[in-house]
């Protein structure tokens, strides 16, 4: 996996899972910025509305990530950043680049 791809990564001790673009996979954790798969939908219907949303920057130690993978089309299942462009018009990697 390298940076700037989109990631699933499914984290444990809680178990939630976090989607979102990968800034850096150390020995040590994964950096990403990105949501929180449980605000997805929320997310989608701010940006679609105008509303001022922004992924968060946030760091998992390795120990909490369970599994990591690619976000990409299934067969006939879209990924979750084509779900994302069907459902508000924009790019997802626009709102996951770096804030600066």
């Amino acid at each position: 996996m390298n940076s700037g791809q989109l990631v699933l990564v499914t984290l444990q001790n809680p178990r939630e899972k976090f989607w979102g673009m990968l800034l850096a996979l150390t020995p040590a954790g994964a950096s990403l910025r990105g949501v929180d798969l449980q605000s997805f939908d929320d997310f989608m219907q701010m940006v679609k509305a105008g509303e001022a949303s922004a992924a968060n920057t946030v760091f998992f130690p390795m120990h909490r990530v369970q599994r990591m993978e690619v976000d990409a089309r299934n067969g006939g299942l879209p990924s979750l950043a084509d779900q994302f462009a069907s459902k508000t018009g924009f790019d997802v990697t626009k709102f996951f680049q770096d804030p600066q």
